[in-house]
């Protein structure tokens, strides 16, 4: 994997960049949908591919590897083929599941021990097998297994914690270096900069992380409790200290505002479920504020979806009858929203790129940030 630093932006630390995979360019920054189990929720991928304009999206190793497992994907010839997408993919390394299966789940050194949500079987996951699970599923950019530390562990937790995450990572790195992909294409591996909001404890992940010489580095265990503005504060942290010639992904954050924020401080690559989960639930993203569209107020609006915005549902479909779909439960409702949501992101962080690029993303974000937050 290939990473060129294009340009910077002044008064900050936004970045415009390029990643070349084996299955193709990325531009950066980037918003990358998730598709957990090998699908984006209500979107076929012709609709990701010419009207969201998807660079790359996401897997889940936890939830591939249970369904539809290994002995599929392999002899599929890799997630790639199994579902139809020609373009970059990433996995994530079922750390987070970690985090948020904590309750069927027991930590201990040699790895973690999972019961399946699906029928109760029990699963050990090491940093050497989810290496092993990831070159049988094919993503392009590969994830370190960690353990995402909650947001509001206290210090003696977060560096046991991270403890565990960098001897994991050591391992993990190991095995990456020592197998190859098995598709003909070459993986990337990514290790993971945890330390919960302990500035010390980023900082001597990063310093470890970086230290590695990895493809692309990233940030995690952030939107998962934390305040906010300590969240901004712990990537200013990292970001000091990873390489500027490597991406840096951003893990599972968040509203435009946080994506734009993020990329003000030097964020490449981020990914977030709340496009389509918020989408399904009647909540709307547009570059002027945020609708619900459940609400009466849009019962009798028949203006555009939105007037200029980024997809074709946006022009092709009402606040009305989009309103109407939703209090009729209707799944047609929770498509257009995905759809709409989805490429507005897309727009946001391809907008961002642009102003990067022409020197004047600073004064566009500040404006940006005050619109994509107020309520219509």
């Amino acid at each position: 994997m290939d990473f060129q630093l294009q340009a910077t932006a002044p008064g900050t630390d936004a970045r415009a960049g390029l990643i070349t995979t084996d299955h193709g360019q990325i531009e950066t920054p980037i918003f990358m949908p998730v598709g957990t189990v090998g699908s984006v929720k209500g979107v076929h991928f012709a609709e990701l591919r010419d009207n969201i304009k998807a660079q790359i999206i996401l897997g889940n190793t936890y939830h591939l590897y249970l369904r539809p497992g290994l002995d599929i994907l392999n002899r599929a010839g890799g997630l790639h083929k199994f579902i139809g997408w020609e373009k970059p993919i990433l996995t994530d390394s079922g750390g987070f599941q970690v985090f948020s299966l904590s309750s069927i789940r027991k930590l201990k050194e040699e790895g973690v021990t999972f019961r399946s949500h699906i029928d109760g079987s029990k699963h050990l996951f090491t940093p050497e097998g989810v290496v092993d699970i990831e070159r049988i599923i094919g993503a392009d950019i590969m994830m370190a297994l960690d353990e995402c530390c909650p947001g509001d562990a206290d210090y003696d937790y977060a560096k046991k914690s991270l403890g565990l995450t960098q001897r994991w990572l050591d391992r993990g790195w190991k095995r990456y270096q020592e197998t190859e992909g098995l598709y003909g294409y070459r993986q990337a591996y990514f290790p993971i900069v945890q330390g919960c909001v302990y500035p010390e404890l980023r900082r001597e992940a990063a310093r470890h992380v970086a230290s590695l010489g990895a493809d692309g580095n990233a940030i995690g265990g952030l939107a998962v409790g934390e305040p906010t503005e300590k969240m901004y504060e712990m990537i200013e942290v990292v970001n000091d200290i990873l390489p500027a010639d490597k991406p840096r992904y951003l893990m599972g954050v968040g509203t435009p505002a946080n994506i734009l924020e993020a990329i003000d401080r030097g964020v490449d690559m981020m990914d977030c479920v709340m496009p389509t989960r918020n989408g399904r639930n009647g909540m709307l993203f547009t570059r002027n504020g945020i609708m619900n569209m459940r609400n009466k107020k849009w019962a009798d609006d028949f203006s555009p979806l939105e007037e200029g915005g980024a997809s074709i549902v946006d022009e092709v479909y009402t606040k009305a009858y989009v309103r109407h779909l939703f209090v009729s439960n209707e799944l047609l409702a929770m498509q257009i929203a995905s759809i709409h949501n989805l490429a507005f992101y897309l727009w946001l962080v391809g907008e961002a790129r642009k102003h990067i690029i022409a020197g004047d993303f600073k004064s566009w974000k500040t404006e940006m940030v005050e619109r994509v937050t107020s309520r219509l």
